[in-house]
């Protein structure tokens, strides 16, 4: 049962490489010095309370708060970006739960892992002891894994709690899915991770504090916006540029900005070291960071987020947000080729014949990158994102030939008329091939009144042009082409016909 009064500190034991607990059977486990540790493990949040920029899950009215207090944990999903806090929460419902907490990484472990696993919670359970079994990106587990899971979920033996980065309507088990509850935890905000880069700061217990060390709130807002959100990666660089500055001491400081004094600690107070401080600027902050880290898995839902974003700005006419979403993805090392493809895609999907000149761009620029290579390639790519743009859009041709799927998959394969058979035997001109057929050059406007769909489709309009860009020209000629296919009798402004009334039979090669 849960502790509904107070945030109960119970052992933990975890395969965790970065948990503030090491395992019993680690003999460096009390002898490891705490500075030995990365800063985002020390400064990890101990109790629910101090957990940053998920209330809505661990706030006193969160979702999982509410659970706990009504006693009891259930199997659940927890669905965020990396350095959120999922594996911190997951040990501390373990800790406020009573629940012996073991973890396991998707990218780590086997079936014989998840056996030895669910053998020891079956052997706590008959003991009267719970087991919480984390399970790090679980995603990675395939689905035969993932059903594993399904009887310990059921029967008990466990409380599951799954950390992935991916949406798990695709990643996960429907099965296993229905079993759990799903949460989505948020990106920290910039403001967030500059409050928890400011209690690292001063934290002299486990964080910099003893270093003396003042940082300007501009500084640390840029880190807070090379981080993406991920409050590991903010730590892992305030680290670097802690060690950087340290080494840096002798040499002049410089000031700028607001500086740490408008930062308060954990408890309010206000950190001012005794000593000559030292100054982390904002070129030691650069150093540290060296690449932005950016919040991109080309292999995961950011990398069709991304391309999403993009495709639906060069639709939306947008070449400013187009750029953007383009550099978002080249910077963070997408394949330009597939970037290529994909502009291709965008040119005959959203253009189409309104500017018959995009599909040639975008296959320029596809070149362009594969004879410069990369970062020379950038540039193509950008004018071609930016024609994209600014073309006149018309999506004709997919309407079009998404009608024609429709009546293919759901209409009979009705047999070519005759007429537009080929007959190159005097068999297939005795079955009538090719009898009637109209060869459209010997007609003085070179368009046949020759009916060319099946039978049963005569009466379809599939192509439909718009009045954007060239599509309207083409819109005008076939309204020309229908009024040319009217009898002579019936065609209003119809020039002197000079026409002969006999239609010369020609054989065409297929």
């Amino acid at each position: 049962m849960c502790d509904k009064t107070s945030d109960r500190r119970m052992p933990i034991t975890s395969g965790d490489l970065f948990g503030s607990d090491a395992p019993a059977n680690d003999p460096g486990a009390e002898t490891k010095p705490r500075g030995d540790r990365p800063l985002a493990d020390r400064l990890r949040p101990r109790i629910l309370d101090e957990v940053v920029g998920q209330d809505h899950l661990v706030g006193p009215d969160g979702a999982l708060t509410r659970m706990l207090a009504r006693g009891s944990l259930a199997s659940l999903i927890l669905w965020g970006p990396p350095g959120v806090g999922k594996t911190t929460i997951a040990r501390l419902l373990a800790a406020r739960a009573g629940l012996h907490f073991v973890q396991l990484s998707a990218v780590f472990s086997g079936v014989a892992d998840l056996k030895k696993a669910f053998d020891e919670a079956a052997r706590r359970r008959r003991l009267g002891e719970g087991t919480l079994l984390f399970v790090d990106e679980i995603h990675r587990f395939n689905r035969a894994q993932q059903d594993g899971f399904l009887p310990v979920v059921e029967e008990g033996t466990v409380t599951l709690i799954g950390a992935t980065t991916e949406n798990p309507s695709f990643e996960i088990n429907g099965a296993l899915l229905s079993r759990c509850r799903v949460y989505v935890l948020k990106p920290l905000t910039e403001d967030q991770i500059v409050e928890l880069l400011g209690r690292a700061l001063t934290d002299t217990e486990r964080g910099l504090g003893s270093l003396h060390l003042v940082a300007s709130r501009e500084a640390l807002r840029k880190i807070a916006a090379y981080s993406s959100g991920d409050a590991r990666n903010a730590y892992n660089v305030l680290e670097v540029a802690a060690a950087l500055s340290e080494e840096q001491k002798s040499e002049p400081q410089k000031s700028g900005g607001q500086e740490l004094k408008d930062i308060p600690s954990a408890d309010g107070s206000l950190a001012r070291p005794a000593t000559a401080p030292t100054r982390i600027t904002e070129a030691t902050i650069q150093e540290a960071l060296q690449k932005r880290v950016l919040l991109y898995d080309k292999s995961g839902e950011e990398h069709y987020n991304i391309i999403s974003a993009l495709h639906k700005s060069v639709r939306n006419s947008d070449p400013d947000a187009a750029l953007y979403w383009l550099a978002r993805m080249l910077e963070a090392g997408e394949d330009p080729l597939y970037i290529a493809r994909r502009l291709v895609r965008m040119a005959v999907e959203d253009i189409g014949l309104a500017e018959p000149n995009a599909l040639a761009l975008s296959m320029a620029a596809r070149d362009a990158v594969d004879f410069l290579g990369m970062p020379e390639g950038n540039l193509a790519l950008a004018e071609a994102v930016v024609y994209l743009s600014v073309a006149p859009k018309s999506n004709a041709l997919y309407t079009a030939y998404s009608a024609v799927q429709r009546d293919v998959e759901e209409t009979a394969a009705e047999p070519v008329p005759l007429h537009l058979r080929n007959a190159p035997t005097s068999l297939m001109k005795g079955l009538g091939y090719g009898k009637n057929y109209q060869y459209a050059h010997d007609t003085e406007a070179k368009v046949a009144d020759m009916q060319c769909l099946p039978e049963s489709l005569g009466d379809r309009v599939y192509y439909r042009p718009t009045s954007e860009g060239a599509e309207k020209r083409i819109r005008e000629r076939l309204e020309e082409i229908k009024r040319l296919k009217q009898p002579a009798a019936n065609r209003t402004s119809d020039p002197p016909s000079k026409r002969t009334t006999a239609s010369t039979e020609k054989e065409s090669e297929s």
